[in-house]
């Protein structure tokens, strides 16, 4: 039996990252201690946690670096500042009781320790560091993070060092705002006025993935770094294919038309999960989309039920009638999505029936002023932005 924990402390070049495992000697960790001293590598030598020179602590731990030591510059920053900040963190745990005392013959510590090349505060390497590892340690111990607060933080929290953040659409209700004008210049002056918001999604709608090709989501990516993007590709063939296109050029989603063979949607949804981004099937023209949707072998993560541009602007009938959402829902966790008459004064009806995801087009990019008409469409969400007064405490 053994348990793992991790932290990151600090900032800068001085920035300590700490991988933690902690087992008794007859576990697999202590296996592990003992290879490690038997068996090393270049660049990554192992060396024991010592308080100072002749004084290793106890549980005896042995400090990994991650990064490749290349001189003796490098070198010095791990034997030293580094190697006491973790040795004292473990001494001090034991004194606080994290560690048993009667405990610390018995058990071993490896701590791979993150130490960039460009770090010159020794003092700030050594604080990082041991209040990484006393971190790392109590989270080991005490089990931290359990699995509801992974699936709690997981579409929740960006990665510092990322320098983006993967939007997921957990928290519906949503704007999408559908960018098909076929020409660039008008839709990157459109983008550059759209207000960022946790509730807004942009769509590359098919006629300007058609003139610009997909690499029009790059373009979008540029403007947009933290949008979720769909691409609407209306897929009739070759789903995986298509679907590896849009993950491929960093989609967040990709379209689907419902009027695919059954097997060509089977293989895009299978790849969109592959590649960790949003299979959508767009019921366009599709006179049972209940009946498409029992035949899969997995279900989209979102349906759209999309009423035409032609059939909006020339043809009878009301103007939002978008289906049965409430039967489409029924079969499982779907997201369904709405267009085609979406326009402020019907907004309300489609929450009402139930719509996760409002999608408009010329009601926005047509707008005289764009980031209004948005704001106003987001206000009808009535929806926070995600976490904006929550504060970061379990570290």
């Amino acid at each position: 039996m053994f348990k793992v924990g991790e932290a990151l402390v600090g900032e800068g070049a001085e920035l300590a990252h700490v991988d933690l495992v902690i087992g008794s000697k007859s576990s697999p960790v202590g296996i592990a201690f003992a290879n490690s001293m038997a068996q090393l590598s270049a660049g990554h030598t192992p060396l024991f946690a010592v308080i100072r020179p002749n004084l290793p602590v106890k549980p005896s731990t042995l400090i990994v670096p991650k990064v490749t030591i290349k001189n003796l510059d490098q070198a010095s920053k791990v034997f030293g500042p580094a190697q006491t900040g973790v040795a004292k963190a473990i001494a001090d745990a034991m004194e606080e009781g994290i560690i048993q005392k009667d405990e610390a013959e018995d058990q071993v510590i490896i701590v791979s320790v993150f130490i960039h090349p460009d770090a010159k505060d020794y003092n700030k390497i050594y604080r990082y560091n041991y209040g990484a590892t006393k971190l790392a340690l109590k989270r080991a111990l005490s089990g931290f993070p359990d699995a509801d607060k992974v699936l709690y933080e997981k579409d929740r929290s960006t990665h510092p060092v990322m320098g983006f953040k993967v939007t997921k659409l957990w928290d519906p209700p949503y704007l999408q705002v559908a960018l098909d004008v076929p020409d660039w210049d008008l839709t990157s002056r459109v983008l550059a006025q759209i207000p960022k918001n946790d509730h807004l999604i942009l769509e590359a709608g098919t006629p300007l993935i058609k003139r610009y090709g997909l690499d029009v989501i790059t373009r979008i990516r540029e403007i947009k770094p933290d949008a979720f993007i769909v691409a609407d590709l209306k897929t009739l063939d070759t789903g995986n294919l298509e679907a590896r296109m849009a993950a491929d050029l960093t989609a967040d989603a990709v379209v689907i038309s419902g009027l695919a063979p059954i097997e060509t949607i089977d293989k895009a949804i299978e790849e969109a999960k592959k590649t960790g981004i949003y299979a959508v099937i767009d019921m366009l023209n599709v006179e049972d989309p209940v009946e498409v949707l029992k035949r899969l072998k997995t279900l989209p993560e979102v349906v759209e039920l999309h009423r035409a541009i032609d059939v909006e602007l020339y043809g009878e009938g009301s103007n939002y009638a978008w289906g049965d959402i409430g039967a489409i829902k029924s079969l499982g966790d779907i997201l369904v999505g709405v267009a085609g008459g979406i326009r402020e004064d019907t907004l309300e009806i489609a929450l009402k029936s139930g719509a996760d995801i409002l999608i408009v087009g010329r009601a926005i990019t047509k707008s005289k002023d764009v980031e209004a008409a948005c704001r106003r469409f987001l206000r009808g969400l009535k929806k926070e932005e995600i976490d904006q007064y929550r504060v970061m405490t379990d570290f």
